[in-house]
């Protein structure tokens, strides 16, 4: 199956974008500190996602990285739309960090598909980089969901096994 590279990169770099501006909203939404912090974290990735998308794309109508990603948020967007719907309904850091781990889950799944059509061996590897990192943002949030639900926390997983 043939796909429009560049089209692809596009969309990728616009998904990265909506990402961060998920997690910047998401962000001044928390009371809770280190869920803020964390939320603050993936808002700074997803840019940075988004400058490794932005560096393997051709087309001419995105002059400036920095303009594209200043600009208003993309309400339509299903980030938006997730995260917009949660504010107004009842936001709570529990709830934010359910909708983020959704989000994450099903962007891994997105990107290992798109980096398997793809031939070009440089493309390839930014694709499967951003999956990669966006596993590890899946992982962070649910340690940090563990920790605001104070369920057991991996790293102390094995005392409470043996004992």
């Amino acid at each position: 199956m043939s796909i429009d590279i560049q089209e692809a990169i596009k969309r990728s770099l616009q998904t990265e974008k909506n990402a961060m501006n998920f997690y910047q909203l998401g962000a001044k939404q928390m009371k809770d500190g280190d869920a803020r912090r964390a939320f603050e974290i993936l808002a700074k990735e997803e840019r940075e996602h988004a400058a490794q998308f932005y560096k393997i794309y051709t087309g001419g109508d995105i002059p400036s990285f920095d303009e594209f990603m200043n600009a208003p948020s993309d309400n339509e967007s299903s980030w938006m739309v997730t995260i917009n719907r949660s504010i107004s309904e009842d936001f709570t850091e529990k709830k934010a960090l359910e909708l983020a781990m959704e989000k994450e889950k099903n962007l891994e799944e997105v990107l290992r598909a798109t980096a398997a059509k793809i031939d070009d061996p440089a493309i390839k590897a930014v694709y499967e980089t951003n999956a990669n990192e966006t596993l590890h943002h899946y992982e962070m949030i649910e340690s940090e969901y563990a920790r605001l639900m104070g369920m057991v926390h991996e790293s102390d997983m094995d005392t409470f096994v043996r004992e």
